[in-house]
């Protein structure tokens, strides 16, 4: 009877172990889930946590509120994340501007995407394209930097703002191809199409999804794409890197939950967006806004690539001699 009670509580001490190793909630989720916007609503980053939103509270059987915070580009609200209880009950979607590139341009940031924050999964790419005027005569990125080095000292490209994907990639551009390039900084990437399009600047970098009204109607000339691999969406687009080497960036968005986040919880929301990511509506609605669904087979695969990007932009910085106050 002894050893019986003893294996008894042997067992039992062994499964509280287990539970504890996984901090996993069974009962999780048991409330509504809060999903930080790092920007108002209407944008991208919008749609993907209302679209992704509806499907884990299908999947959950809980709420899932979506609470815009815009500011500091996308930093406010990722600080309110990082600060936020690990439970599982706040949760943000991100993108590479306030987790892999503010590290490197905001000398002021006051949280660390390594200790503070846990990736979930990749969520989508945003395709970024390269327009010109077709004024300019040229329909793809080599005619573009054999017209930039016959008026060296008079390009200049627009930016949605200092410190912006754009306003890196040009600088990117700049140093890849060996042709000097002005930053023109405009208070989004509007404003920089319509100087485009009356021929105020030369070259932009915005997401296809605000340039393609200027594309369509041929008032813009699309050239290629910045990731490293054609889109299935465009698919008759060239990448930059097959004219310029070693050129590829990604203007993705993520899933992301405070740092410490049991690996349990962890690994369910995971599993719960991937999921969400292959149902034929959501698909369909990224497509008709200029995303392509995007999931990362492990949570370690997603930590590993906001790594690699947050390495990737830190050297573009640093090679650009860019300063931030």
């Amino acid at each position: 009877m002894r050893s019986r009670l003893f294996a008894g509580v042997l067992l039992v001490a062994l499964c509280a172990a287990a539970a504890a190793t996984q901090g996993a909630e069974p009962t999780y989720p048991s409330r509504p889930i809060r999903l930080l916007i790092p920007f108002p609503a209407g944008g991208a980053a919008d749609l993907i946590g209302r679209t992704l939103g509806e499907k884990l509270s299908a999947q959950f059987g809980q709420p899932v509120v979506v609470d815009n915070r815009p500011g500091a580009g996308g930093s406010l609200a990722t600080e309110l994340l990082a600060k936020s209880q690990p439970d599982g009950y706040t949760l943000m979607v991100g993108m590479a501007g306030p987790i892999s590139i503010s590290p490197s341009v905001n000398p002021h940031l006051t949280y660390s995407v390594a200790r503070d924050i846990t990736p979930l999964t990749r969520v989508s790419e945003t395709l970024n394209v390269v327009v010109v005027n077709p004024s300019l005569g040229v329909s793809d990125v080599r005619g573009f930097i054999d017209w930039a080095n016959k008026h060296r000292g008079r390009v200049e490209y627009g930016t949605s703002g200092i410190g912006q994907f754009d306003h890196l990639a040009g600088e990117y551009f700049i140093r890849l191809a060996g042709i000097p390039m002005t930053a023109v900084p405009y208070k989004g990437n509007g404003p920089a199409l319509v100087d485009l399009v009356s021929n105020q600047i030369n070259i932009t970098f915005p997401p296809y999804i605000v340039a393609a009204p200027f594309v369509k109607t041929g008032r813009l000339r699309a050239l290629a794409v910045t990731t490293a691999e054609r889109q299935p969406l465009l698919p008759n687009l060239p990448t930059v890197a097959e004219t310029v080497p070693g050129f590829a960036l990604s203007n993705w968005n993520g899933m992301f939950a405070p740092g410490k986040l049991a690996p349990g919880i962890a690994e369910r929301l995971h599993n719960g967006i991937v999921k969400a990511l292959k149902e034929p509506d959501v698909v369909q609605r990224f497509h008709q806004n200029g995303m392509e669904p995007v999931a990362s087979p492990t949570r370690a695969d997603f930590t590993a690539f906001v790594r690699a990007d947050t390495e990737r932009w830190a050297r573009i910085v640093r090679d650009a001699h860019l300063k931030f106050d």
